[in-house]
């Protein structure tokens, strides 16, 4: 059994492959999902009047004094006691008195990275215009609290893309924070030696710099002083990373927001990328290893669903043999990526490799969640343990004439999806520097939509 194993990862990512051998398990959703409206919050407490305080949403695997810590999951819900203290991560909101509105929905167990629920139901994308779509997880309702503007900030944990997958689904800002950055005790594990990490979400760069400036002491000083130091993009650096299988329009968008941005590119060459898709298959097995070693006592517990523990299974199949020979190139991995930031300040890329991820038609568990794993550019930032942003850029423009008149959003450009997401990559400890580039982007793709003057006629960049 055990040669079985080893032969078989040669070929392909072994939880890629027990996902697919077992996708014809298919997971049904309650369709009387526990949670009401677009299922945010497993525990919602809206603020009683908007005085112009901040509002928090906690994600559901970080501990909150007196609350249960569902982590997404009905046997959490039924069995656990309250939480007997917070999570660290929360101590300076809870000093600065910022009100926590509610704990934010998520998949079971931050195991998969779809965003689907199937016991308080998935939260509601805000792009569901055209069709549904996933909201992307595991931090999904701290994604769509935050899009939907029910918070301004969210904290959500990120393992292999948990952060950053949402925000790009919903359309909003997403940092992962240097691995050790930010203390995870009181946080639900998956994989805390290597991967875990507590990051903001918000709804544009300003707010997740302040959500930021909860979970590390100073650094708004050090988010100014990187603002200070590169107020342009001219002297920023950036190498581009082009992967295979990228929807051609998402490359096309995230192009263009560089160029905008005015940013020197340098293209990374294919000894790199073959590097970086190595590194995405080692991720992803150390990730499946940790759901395993995190969650392994439930994979027989009633009301764990068939989806996790299909998630669980996938994981002890990696562990050990997978799993040590994955951590033995980790070191390799990080040299690589510190080679490359000596000559570029920033790694750009897609964050997902499509803009637009409808809801699986059959709630076809592994197959679904195997494509998802592979769409997402994230989780080989997690292995190394350095930071990187998400945030929103426009998939096309649309302006009238020659001089700026109006600006106005056009939601209805690319099957109901207005944007894509651009991934900035930095070296560890970089999350200033990181936020400012994304706010030199911001600043320079909106508004998303121009209409000017109709002197000459209509042109669509």
């Amino acid at each position: 059994m055990k040669k079985l194993r080893c032969l078989t990862y040669e070929f392909i990512s072994l939880p890629l492959l027990c996902l697919l051998l077992l996708s014809g398990c298919s997971v049904v959703p309650r369709v009387n999902a526990l949670l009401p409206g677009n299922r945010a919050f497993i525990a919602h407490w809206p603020a009683k009047s908007d005085r112009g305080q901040i509002k928090l949403a906690v994600k559901d695997n970080i501990d909150m004094e007196g609350v249960v810590t569902t982590a997404g999951s009905e046997y959490f819900a039924k069995t656990r006691a309250p939480a007997k203290k917070d999570a660290a991560c929360l101590a300076i909101a809870r000093e600065r008195g910022v009100y926590i509105v509610g704990k934010a929905n998520m998949t079971e167990f931050a195991a998969s990275p779809s965003g689907l629920n199937d016991y308080f139901g998935t939260p509601r994308n805000p792009f569901n215009f055209m069709r549904a779509l996933i909201p992307g997880g595991s931090s999904c309702g701290s994604a769509v609290a935050v899009a939907s503007g029910m918070a301004d900030i969210a904290f959500g944990t990120d393992t292999a893309g948990s952060i950053r997958v949402p925000a790009a689904c919903c359309g909003i800002v997403g940092l992962k924070t240097t691995h050790g950055l930010v203390p995870i005790d009181g946080v639900v594990p998956v994989e805390p030696d290597h991967l875990d990490t507590v990051g903001p979400m918000g709804r544009d760069i300003a707010t997740t710099a302040q959500g930021m400036d909860l979970l590390q002491r100073g650094f708004e000083a050090k988010f100014a002083a990187a603002q200070a130091a590169k107020p342009s993009g001219a002297n920023i650096r950036v190498g581009r990373l082009y992967l295979k299988g990228t929807d051609q329009r998402v490359d096309a968008a995230i192009d263009k927001a560089l160029a905008k941005a005015g940013f020197q590119v340098i293209p990374l060459d294919d000894d790199f990328r073959e590097q970086w898709e190595q590194a995405k298959k080692d991720g992803n097995v150390v990730a499946a290893a940790g759901v395993w070693l995190s969650d392994k006592d439930f994979r027989t517990a009633p009301g764990v669903t068939a989806r996790t523990k299909l998630a669980i299974f996938a994981g002890d199949i990696s562990h050990p043999a997978a799993y040590r020979q994955a951590l033995a190139r980790r070191a390799a991995w990080q040299r690589s990526l510190g080679s490359v930031f000596m000559k570029v300040d920033f790694i750009a890329l897609p964050t997902l490799q499509d803009a637009v991820i409808t809801m699986p038609k059959f709630w076809n568990g592994g197959l679904f969640e195997a494509r998802m794993l592979a769409l997402q550019n994230t989780v080989p930032v997690n292995l190394a343990g350095n930071p990187a942003l998400a945030l929103p850029v426009p998939l096309r423009y649309v302006s009238f004439g020659r001089r700026p008149a109006m600006a106005m959003p056009m939601p209805l450009l690319y099957e109901g999806v207005p944007v894509t997401s651009l991934q900035l990559i930095g070296p560890p400890l970089s999350e200033a520097e990181l936020l400012n580039a994304g706010r030199l982007v911001e600043n320079a793709v909106r508004p998303w939509v121009s209409i000017k003057i109709p002197m000459v006629g209509v042109t669509i960049q």
